[in-house]
């Protein structure tokens, strides 16, 4: 029960839950930044997966000094346009409903679920143990992370199949 208090704030959504998913929704948008940071510079090396099976090295732009620095100043630019306007009129994008005081007992009307979550809500919400609900939503996230890695013919194309053939005329 220490373990289960410790990672979901007790067996109801409280203070200590909503931080925590607070902090998870604050935390997520910087991850997903810098994975596509890092997404375009192995585009940039390396060239996408090329089904056509068709030499796409002319396609590929090296990462040239002239294009990092252009890079930084555009990320100078916006990090300094979002940090004054946070800085000096943080109002100024956010919502009245948030000065409310919360309620741990019941969700307000104005939350309504994150479409990109909606898997993980449906997957929760079928399995009525906590812990099971959790494990089934890891294991399909885990899933969709295996997958790429199953794939290890040496042919990445398709072109030579017969069923890709069939599929394409």
């Amino acid at each position: 029960t220490t373990l289960v208090e410790w990672i979901w704030g007790g067996f109801s959504v409280d203070k200590a839950t909503l931080t925590r998913f607070f902090a998870f929704h604050f935390i997520l948008p910087f991850i997903v930044a810098a994975l596509a940071g890092v997404h375009l510079l192995f585009l940039h090396e390396t060239g996408s997966n090329n089904p056509s099976g068709l030499n796409s090295n002319t396609h590929k732009i090296p990462f040239h000094p002239y294009y990092t620095i252009k890079d930084i100043l555009g990320g100078l630019i916006m990090i300094t346009t979002l940090s004054s306007l946070v800085l000096f009129s943080p109002d100024m994008l956010g919502d009245p409903d948030n000065y409310i005081p919360a309620n741990p007992l019941n969700t307000p009307p104005h939350i309504k679920p994150e479409w990109y979550f909606l898997f993980a809500y449906a997957i929760l919400r079928s399995i009525p143990n906590k812990l099971g609900g959790v494990l089934a939503l890891a294991l399909s996230i885990l899933i969709l992370m295996i997958i790429p890695l199953l794939h290890t013919a040496k042919q990445r194309s398709m072109m030579f199949r017969p069923m890709s053939q069939c599929m394409f005329w």
